[in-house]
């Protein structure tokens, strides 16, 4: 890891056009990684299925799919990022046994090239699960004394899984979407960004949120502060990697800290309530 303050991290939040093409996939993914190294990145993050592609949408079946061959390239991406010393986030597909479909997974790969956590998308949506199983967990792990988790598109739908994060204690979120291949500009473009930044402020932690930039792009990858504010973008429709300082250590407006532990409880008020008959009766002038 590169010698700087422990809570502070240079993140890559990456975007490109992912297909159904593995090896096209991961040429890509090796590429970026090079080139965020090159730009002194500790954690290069990457779309939701990035390297298999997204069921659905950009293949129709998983007869015929190469497992084989989604090993092999992960294998090669756990290399190179050992030869980088840099962390991958990498969104592919998670194969279980038997009958079961797979995950849509977030990879967590460290700098020694092992994966060390991976998180599987909770809330598939109805397209999803016939592809998909949902998973159970939130995943956890640490880069510099940053502690960090990781979600997957639709998850966004749900504040809880964010709130959840924010009992854990984490500090930057990775959060990995296909929002790609429209038609043109719809309702993801709209509300997608400003309900990644509200959910950054609402829990105070920083997000870096990728999105496949396959045309049409609903929304460029961004990276986001625990205030809520855009710190940069990538370009609709272009492939790309921008790495942003993330600073823990730095303190950032944050309106709703003084009472979100009270709200957490379950106290949804802050001060102190009375006990008063013009209050109880909401009849009243």
């Amino acid at each position: 890891m590169p010698r700087k303050k422990p809570g502070i991290i240079q993140v890559a939040t990456c975007q490109f056009a992912t297909s159904a093409n593995i090896k096209r996939n991961s040429r890509q993914i090796l590429r970026q990684i090079e080139q965020a190294m090159a730009d002194n990145a500790d954690v290069v993050h990457f779309p939701e299925c990035s390297l298999s592609g997204y069921p659905g949408s950009e293949f129709d079946t998983w007869d015929g799919f190469d497992w084989d061959l989604l090993r092999a390239e992960t294998e090669s991406i756990c290399l190179l990022a050992k030869k980088c010393k840099v962390w991958v986030i990498l969104g592919s597909s998670h194969r279980l046994t038997g009958k079961h479909l797979p995950h849509n997974s977030l990879y967590a790969i460290n700098p020694r090239g092992e994966i060390v956590e991976r998180y599987d998308k909770r809330f598939c949506t109805g397209g999803d699960l016939g592809f998909f199983s949902p998973g159970d967990h939130c995943s956890l792990f640490e880069i510099n004394g940053v502690r960090c988790g990781m979600l997957i598109c639709y998850d966004v739908r749900f504040p809880e899984l964010y709130r959840a994060y924010k009992k854990e204690n984490i500090q930057l979120l990775f959060d990995s979407f296909w929002n790609a291949r429209a038609k043109g500009p719809n309702i993801h473009t709209t509300i997608m960004r400003p309900t990644l930044q509200a959910r950054a402020a609402t829990n105070y932690f920083w997000i870096s949120a990728t999105n496949s930039s396959a045309h049409y792009q609903s929304w460029p990858s961004v990276l986001i502060r625990p205030n809520g504010e855009i710190v940069a973008s990538l370009k609709t429709d272009r492939a790309g990697v921008m790495v942003n300082t993330v600073d823990t250590i730095e303190k950032l407006y944050d309106a709703s800290g003084a009472w979100r532990e009270r709200s957490m409880e379950g106290h949804l008020n802050s001060g102190n309530t009375v006990k008063d008959a013009r209050s109880r009766d909401r009849t009243c002038l």
